[in-house]
């Protein structure tokens, strides 16, 4: 069984196995609450002996670990009192649903904590629908996860072609915002409480083969006076911002 959580940490492992991992005594019982399908939960016997009963329905199989085991198998330097298995959840794209309302598209996000942090701010602002390029990082990375929170539970992430969803999304005119370091001011300009809203990779920004695809391009603003090393926010950052402010405008 160790060997078996162990060789998840790769992505064509878990690809292939269609599972992945998720580790902490608070996310797992977040889990175990949404009655989510759990394949093995290995933990300490005293965290065990917590979970009352009408919680662990859900879980295939329950394996008492001691934390020398669960250091040798976990990916945090300090390990839980727990760490689970989780079979990943098959997703089709429906269109139709996801355009009557807000989504985000990410191109080419590379940094694990980053899509943990916007998968996070999704969940927060009531996004349901995030779809990926497929060169982004791997949703069920371990670093993701982690840095997700829980949310994962709540947001649904696709990968896909971008150019074809997004075009799917004009064809029913959808408005399409391009976050950008030049655009619109984000507190001035429309919002609407639909939409694709693109986010670009951590260094290069969204795809040029995209900029002809958007309807509006927004930005976020910063003080006038320039900054030495502060050339743009983070995107889980600036998703968080854009998220804030389409809500507003959409409970005004």
């Amino acid at each position: 069984m160790q060997k078996f959580i162990i060789s998840l940490q790769k992505k064509n492992i878990r690809d292939r196995e269609k599972l992945f991992v998720i580790e902490g005594d608070k996310l797992i019982k977040e889990f175990l609450s949404a009655k989510a399908s759990i394949n093995i939960l290995a933990a300490r016997p005293e965290f065990i002996a917590l979970l009352p009963s009408d919680l662990t329905g859900s879980v295939n199989e329950i394996v008492n670990v001691s934390y020398e085991e669960l250091k040798h198998i976990s990916t945090l330097k300090t390990p839980k009192n727990a760490l689970a298995v989780i079979p990943i959840p098959h997703k089709k794209i429906d269109t139709t649903e996801i355009f009557k309302g807000l989504s985000l598209v990410l191109d080419c996000i590379q940094d694990p904590g980053n899509l943990g942090t916007i998968i996070r701010a999704a969940a927060w602002f009531g996004i349901s629908d995030i779809v990926c390029s497929h060169d982004c990082v791997d949703v069920y990375n371990p670093k993701v996860i982690q840095a997700s929170m829980g949310a994962i539970l709540h947001v649904n992430v696709y990968y896909s072609n971008l150019e074809e969803f997004i075009l799917s999304a004009k064809r029913v005119k959808v408005p399409i915002f391009g976050a950008m370091l030049e655009g619109a001011s984000i507190y001035e300009h429309k919002l609407d409480n639909k939409g694709v809203i693109i986010l670009g990779n951590e260094s290069k920004g969204i795809s040029e083969e995209l900029y002809p695809l958007i309807t509006d391009t927004i930005m976020i603003p910063g003080i006038n006076k320039a900054m030495s090393g502060i050339e743009s926010l983070n995107v889980g950052m600036a998703t968080s911002v854009i998220l804030s402010e389409f809500s507003r405008r959409n409970y005004q």
